[in-house]
Order: C-alpha cells, then sequence, then structure tokens
C-alpha cells in the first residue's frame, strides 16, 4: 500500500496545556507548582512552534469550567497569567510573536483583562507567529456569543456568518489539536473550529513537553492523509 504523500507543517496548531496538577501531585508538590512548570513549558513549545514554521498557535490556557475549582486555584492561576504576560512581553518582541485572545473578556478580573490587551496593542504588528491564548474560553460559549452578534445584528445564521463572528476570525482553523496529558475528549475547545482537525492525544503530561514532542507531532501530521470528506 502507497504510503500519504508529505505534508507540510501545519498553519495552525492548537494544544490543551493538561496534566500540570496531575504532574505536581506526582511529585508531592501543591498544584501551583504544576501551573508555573506548565507555563516554562507553553514558553517553550511557543519558541519551537516558531522555529517550525508554524503560523498560529493556540493554547488552550484557561476554560470557562475551570471556575468550577478552587477559589484558591483560580485566584493562583488568574495571578500567573497576569504575571506571565508581563514577564514575557521581552521575549514576544525579540521573537517577534503577536498574541491575541479568544474567550469572552467580560467574565475575567479586570486587571488581568488590561494586561491582556496591552500584549495584544504591543504585539499587533509582529507576523513571525501568532500565539492565540485561549483564557475564558468555551467552544460552546464561543459559538453562542457568535449566534447572539448575528441575532441582534439581524443577520441571517449560516455558517459562514458564525464562523466571522468567532472570536479570532482572521485565524484559519486548526490542521492539528495536540492533548498531552492523557485523556481523550475535546473538552468544549474549538468545538467549531476543529470540525476536520487532525487530532493526536498523548500520554506525557504538559510540563514535561517539549520540543521533541512537538516535533514528532508535526512529523506524524505531515504522515497523515487529509481528505476533508473526499476519497482521495
Amino acid at each position: 500500500m502507497p504510503s500519504s504523500p508529505q505534508r507540510s507543517v501545519p498553519a495552525h496548531v492548537a494544544i490543551f496545556m493538561d496534566g500540570n496538577g496531575r504532574w505536581a501531585t506526582a511529585r508531592g508538590l501543591p498544584r501551583t507548582e504544576g501551573h508555573r512548570e506548565g507555563l516554562e513549558a507553553a514558553k517553550r513549545i511557543v519558541k519551537s512552534a516558531a522555529d517550525s514554521g508554524v503560523r498560529f498557535l493556540t493554547l488552550y490556557t484557561f476554560s470557562t469550567e475551570n471556575w468550577k475549582r478552587a477559589a484558591e486555584e483560580v485566584g493562583f492561576l488568574m495571578g500567573l497569567i497576569k504575571r506571565h504576560l508581563v514577564a514575557e512581553l521581552d521575549f514576544y518582541r525579540e521573537n517577534r510573536i503577536r498574541v491575541v485572545h479568544s474567550g469572552d473578556p467580560a467574565g475575567l478580573p479586570r486587571d488581568v483583562l488590561a494586561e491582556i490587551e496591552l500584549v495584544q496593542r504591543d504585539t499587533k504588528d509582529y507576523d513571525r507567529l501568532t500565539v492565540n491564548l485561549a483564557i475564558n474560553y468555551g467552544g460552546r460559549d464561543e459559538i453562542v456569543r457568535a449566534a447572539r452578534k448575528l441575532a441582534a445584528a439581524g443577520r441571517e445564521i449560516t455558517e459562514a456568518s458564525i464562523a466571522e463572528n468567532l472570536d479570532r476570525p482572521e485565524i484559519p482553523f486548526p490542521d492539528l489539536v495536540l492533548r498531552p496529558g492523557g485523556e481523550t475528549r475535546l473538552s468544549n475547545f474549538l468545538l467549531w473550529q476543529c470540525a476536520y482537525a487532525e487530532l493526536m492525544f498523548l500520554p506525557k503530561l504538559w510540563p514535561d513537553f517539549g520540543p521533541e514532542d512537538l516535533k514528532a507531532a508535526l512529523d506524524e501530521y505531515c504522515r497523515r492523509d487529509r481528505r476533508f470528506g473526499g476519497t482521495a
């Protein structure tokens, strides 16, 4: 049987940052330490994605369901996100990385939202890689918000009009979705956009995920035959 044709690096990779708490628990550490290590992993993967030629990288950072966690952990995560955005501005500048946000801004703490808006303004002209941070993000919530925009404008609801009103209509739909951490579900992530994405579920927890793991996933993607409902 002939092998599938080699394909280019995916333009858009979407990743679950999953397993931080379990990583910490397995080492007898507080869950907060896992989240710190998870952000270090994210920085490594952002740099590796840019070096690999990926043009768009979406990171599932904080979901609409994550508010159900203990208040102490949620507060720590919000603070960590805020501090990360401030601390990594020079990294984004040096690597010409544009940062954008997906998710409902209305539900975020005011200080966190202010930092998100600042980093978006500061990096808006960079074009090497766009990092889309999904914070207070849920796929169903995004679709509902898009439909409400259309209803308020009196517009017809079609596939095209919904797509135009999603959080980041300028970003192409993901080619590849990676979920480290051993879970095998989509967990409300980019539900509309992932209709034809290639999915990979990986056992390694996110804090241990490195450039070599991203390279292996990109290589696997290039071996897959994407038909989008066709036969060849």
